[in-house]
């Protein structure tokens, strides 16, 4: 049996307990702190990070302004209202309760758990999937049940293979209620040394779903046009469906290339490129925007014993051009 290239070591950043996967054949990295929930802190190419992480692991930890690799559970992006019913219980949000955050409309946005303490690493190591971390988080305390009242366990499951950063999160519904599933990624990505004009850009999106004034899916849908091309000054926070073959989304410049593909699990997307940025999201999503209040067969239920696992991935490779 031949001996994998890629490595797993615990480590700190910030003082926070995290795991650094590494693989010295594609020259990539990747760090994921437990000890902040589980955030996404590196990714690097030949020693360059590609994430946008303003402030390091010590800001996000402190205050949970999505940057890095963030988890948004349960729930990503906004709610219509501080109010919502799924399975028969009605939930009323307290403005003061455990992990809660506004948006620029006073809205509750990206879940309960930024920086969430309280992840437990099970497994670091190398297996026949590259480098890798497993850790889980019960979601049991009573200050988050308020807000999100269906036990479960929630676990992540990470691997460095090669070029491929692989992010399994799966979803065990532990107690006698459904729990309803729509969290989602926000990976915040640049291309270092290379104007944000000149990224090229490519998506693979079917449907654009269209917003209204305070950013909530309306329900109607339109053809999406996301031009593939040099970014230049578009902007986008812009939510799609009908997800193309994967990888449904790429950045190249600089000979360098990122791709991010939603391999299962995940059947909607966010993309964020807000006007005098200097990254880009490409946003994994398990339901749309705003699912948990209008319901319906968008958001996935998992039974009482069962578990519903989702997936993406990002792959960074040299594009074929020299390195700038």
């Amino acid at each position: 049996m031949t001996e994998r290239a890629e490595r797993a070591r615990e480590t700190t950043v910030d003082g926070l307990q995290a795991v650094e996967l590494c693989s010295p054949e594609a020259r990539v990295s990747a760090t994921f702190v437990p000890g902040a929930g589980m955030f996404g802190s590196l990714l690097s190419h030949l020693g360059d990070q590609l994430l946008h992480v303003p402030g390091g692991a010590a800001a996000y930890a402190a205050s949970g302004t999505t940057a890095g690799i963030p988890l948004l559970y349960p729930w990503a992006n906004r709610l219509a209202g501080w109010s919502y019913e799924v399975g028969g219980r009605r939930v009323e949000l307290a403005r003061d309760g455990a992990g809660i955050r506004t948006e620029e409309h006073g809205l509750p946005i990206h879940g309960l758990l930024a920086a969430a303490r309280g992840w437990q690493l099970e497994w670091v190591g190398v297996d026949a999937g590259g480098a890798g971390l497993h850790a889980r988080f019960d979601f049991a305390p009573p200050e988050l049940l308020a807000s999100f009242p269906f036990p479960h366990v929630l676990r992540m499951e990470v691997a460095l293979s090669g070029p491929r950063l692989r992010v399994a999160t799966i979803v065990e519904a532990t107690g006698d209620v459904a729990v309803p599933v729509s969290f989602g990624f926000h990976p915040y990505l640049r291309l270092p040394g290379v104007a944000r004009e000149e990224w090229e850009l490519t998506t693979a999106f079917g449907e654009h779903l269209l917003l209204d004034e305070q950013m909530i899916p309306s329900g109607r849908r339109e053809p999406a046009e996301v031009g593939a091309g040099p970014l230049g000054v578009r902007v986008f926070d812009d939510g799609y469906a009908e997800l193309g073959p994967p990888p449904q989304f790429r950045i190249s410049g600089g000979g360098r290339a990122i791709e991010v593909a939603c391999e299962s699990g995940y059947h909607y997307a966010q993309l964020y490129a807000p006007p005098g940025s200097d990254f880009i999201c490409f946003e994994p999503m398990t339901a749309p925007a705003n699912a948990l209040v209008r319901g319906g067969a968008e958001l996935p239920m998992v039974a009482p014993g069962a578990s519903f696992e989702a997936v993406f991935s990002i792959t960074v490779t040299d594009s074929g051009e020299e390195l700038r």
